[in-house]
């Protein structure tokens, strides 16, 4: 047996409400596959409504790994996640099924997909600067100074991902170089073998496919299912979490529409107001998606009927 656990992995990603978690229910016992989420929000327990979490009764029909393991006051980083990731196809492989890793996190998918880059050096002293004048200046001033110096980075990132905002800033202060420039070089310079980019050749099955959707049918989506979540509790959901003891995590606080319902909670803005504005920026994140997935190496995008297709050949049942 190979020592890569990526070896015979396949990824189905797509924008948020693309219709992803279902139609991986159906491939899933087609491709004798265990469904891993490559989700960073679903990680956490506690946070079931608004990160579109699979219900019990689907986790029943195909195995999910990776779901409710962190508790929503703890962190997960990426590296954290792809050795988890590893731990569990090892799992899977040794059950002999594949593993169907299912999500949009961007930076999972970069790195399932191409491995680690190599880090830049980092400064707590220039970090702290920086989140001050998030602060200061605000959130959409510190994003289009980014977008000035590194616009491929900008477009991935919204203005409220102050974190990953800052880091990339962080990065040119300390290289003069962009943060999109270290992680080419990084995905393309590693020599390890345990990602999928170098283990499919071009003539293979495609490892990795995006779903695609019409992008009003797409916008459509994501308007009811805001609306299907706050009709299913969401907001009472993030009521519960902000009763926790511990405050939510930087990164289990980045999940989208959380911060928009706490705000609209303390008296901010009112109920309807608040659905819309997650709505818009779900809508923006969508688009943001699908801009990266298409210019990203060795993903094809497709829509969910030729998934089926593409995928025939490893199929138990031959497609």
């Amino acid at each position: 047996m190979t020592d890569d656990p990526f070896h015979s992995a396949l990824i189905l990603t797509g924008p948020t409400a693309s219709g992803k978690s279902g139609l991986a229910l159906e491939l899933a016992p087609r491709l004798n596959a265990e469904i891993v989420s490559m989700d960073s929000m679903t990680l956490y327990r506690g946070m079931d409504v608004g990160t579109a979490k699979p219900s019990p009764e689907d986790r029943l029909k195909v195995p999910h790994h990776l779901i409710d393991v962190r508790d929503p006051w703890e962190s997960a980083n990426v590296a954290w996640w792809l050795d988890q990731a590893a731990e569990v196809c090892r799992g899977i492989e040794a059950r002999r099924k594949r593993p169907l890793f299912v999500g949009g996190t961007p930076f999972y998918l970069k790195a399932l997909l191409f491995g680690l880059f190599p880090s830049p050096p980092a400064s707590d002293d220039l970090r702290r600067q920086l989140e001050a004048e998030a602060e200061q200046l605000g959130r959409d001033q510190l994003h289009a100074r980014l977008a000035a110096i590194d616009p491929l980075t900008a477009a991935r990132l919204h203005p409220n991902d102050v974190r990953r905002v800052v880091r990339a800033l962080e990065v040119w202060e300390l290289t003069g170089k962009p943060i999109s420039h270290w992680q080419r070089q990084g995905w393309w310079q590693n020599d390890s073998t345990s990602h999928i980019a170098q283990t499919q050749s071009a003539n293979d099955t495609p490892r990795c496919l995006a779903v695609d959707i019409p992008r009003p049918t797409l916008y459509e989506r994501i308007n009811r299912r805001v609306e299907a979540m706050f009709a299913a509790g969401w907001a009472e959901e993030v009521q519960r979490l902000r009763a926790l003891p511990k405050p939510l995590s930087r990164e289990a606080a980045q999940a989208l529409g959380y911060r928009e319902i706490s705000e609209h909670l303390d008296g901010r803005r009112g109920l309807q107001e608040t659905i819309e504005l997650i709505q818009m920026r779900t809508r923006q994140f969508a688009k943001r998606q699908l801009t990266w997935l298409r210019h990203l190496p060795r993903v094809q995008v497709c829509d969910a009927k030729l998934t089926f297709t593409l995928w025939a050949p490893t199929m138990v049942d031959g497609g």
